[in-house]
């Protein structure tokens, strides 16, 4: 999966990255590679499904993936 991500350098130096399709996946770094990196960790934790977020009842719903 390719995702856009999108890097501005702040006034105080720090560089924020997010991404602008996951609404919410915000991060920074002191540096480009630092923002990059924390930026995948966001996102891979943001695309996590966890079966502890599903409000519905055990057995009424299935957790998969999709390749995109």
């Amino acid at each position: 999966m390719k995702l856009k991500i999108v890097l501005e350098t702040g006034m105080d130096g720090y560089v924020t990255a997010y991404c602008p399709a996951l609404k919410g996946c915000v991060t920074q770094g002191k540096t480009e590679e630092d923002a990059i990196k924390n930026l995948r960790e966001a996102i891979e934790l943001y695309l996590d499904a966890d079966p502890m977020d599903i409000m519905l009842p055990q057995g009424n719903y299935k957790v998969s993936e999709l390749a995109i």
